[in-house]
């Protein structure tokens, strides 16, 4: 069973917790010719960027993705002060000889307001811990990713009838197209007779002549090919949708399709078939606003 197409937009988000670490991860994607990762984290994870950009290519294949990461440490692990007894000896031997000299003596809180006097240690974290910890949060990226991708694919699941519908109707067209056609050469040389009678309707050889300028007309008008073509492309989007990621071969083939579409209103010979091929091009306008939002 062939696998579903997948939109372009989408969410996703996963949450994780180790070692005093709390973090949260969002996924994002809008449409984009191609992929685009976009990598906002905490300092001091220097892999974390490479390691979430590898996963998002390993997942998908078109977009503009945004991945953001809120780590923190948890609250009440803060060091606990302590007295550096050296500098208030210091400060304490200074005050006494000032004191022997007639100078108020220091209080306690002043002695522990001196600078130096109260020191918070730094906390030196584990390497090891660090990179446990860089670790889980790059799993869970993952997560956030995976989650992303399937908000992805339920989008793709939403775009794929309406995409068949668009096709149906231009295949329902091109069908119109080929009935209409087969009476251009008719049309064609039925113009050409009155013309021509009306302007020289006593000229010798009219009727053969007649004949050859309509025959080259017809050729001129000859939509065949184009309407050949159309049906092939139509072909070609139905397979597509089957061979999920299409959405670069499927925006290649609006193109296509507007080409055909706009040889044959170029073509035509009569209103109706006009009508026809710019009812052709309206649905293919469609159809491809709704291609740019396939992976």
């Amino acid at each position: 069973m062939s696998a579903p197409i997948s939109g372009m937009t989408g969410f996703g988000r996963a949450d994780g917790a180790l070692d005093g670490w709390t973090w949260t991860v969002e996924a994002r994607s809008v449409n984009g010719r191609s992929l685009e990762v976009r990598y906002r984290g905490p300092g001091g994870f220097e892999h974390l960027e490479r390691l979430a950009k590898t996963a998002a290519q390993a997942r998908l294949n078109r977009g503009q993705v945004t991945l953001g990461v809120q780590a923190k440490r948890a609250e009440g692990g803060e060091p606990a002060p302590r007295v550096n007894e050296a500098v208030l000896a210091t400060y304490l031997r200074l005050a006494n000889q000032l004191a022997e000299e007639g100078a108020v003596p220091p209080s306690a809180d002043g002695l522990l307001s001196l600078r130096g006097v109260i020191e918070v240690a730094e906390e030196v974290e584990d390497p090891k811990a660090h990179a446990a910890v860089e670790a889980a949060i790059a799993a869970t990226v993952e997560q956030a990713l995976d989650a992303l991708k399937l908000s992805r694919q339920r989008e793709g699941e939403q775009l794929t009838p309406v995409i068949h519908d668009f096709v149906g109707t231009i295949e329902t067209l091109v069908a119109r197209a080929e009935q209409e056609a087969a009476s251009q050469v008719e049309a064609i040389r039925e113009r050409f007779t009155r013309r021509i009678s009306e302007l020289a309707p006593d000229a010798p050889g009219l009727d053969e002549r007649i004949f050859l300028e309509a025959a080259a007309l017809a050729t001129k008008a000859d939509v065949r090919e184009e309407l050949d073509r159309l049906t092939a492309h139509v072909a070609s989007g139905r397979t597509l949708l089957q061979q999920p990621p299409a959405g670069r071969k499927l925006d290649f083939l609006m193109q296509e399709f507007m080409r055909e579409a706009n040889t044959l209103c170029s073509k035509s010979a009569t209103t109706p078939l006009t009508g026809i091929g710019l009812e052709l091009k309206a649905v293919i306008e469609q159809l491809r606003e709704q291609v740019q939002n396939v992976e």
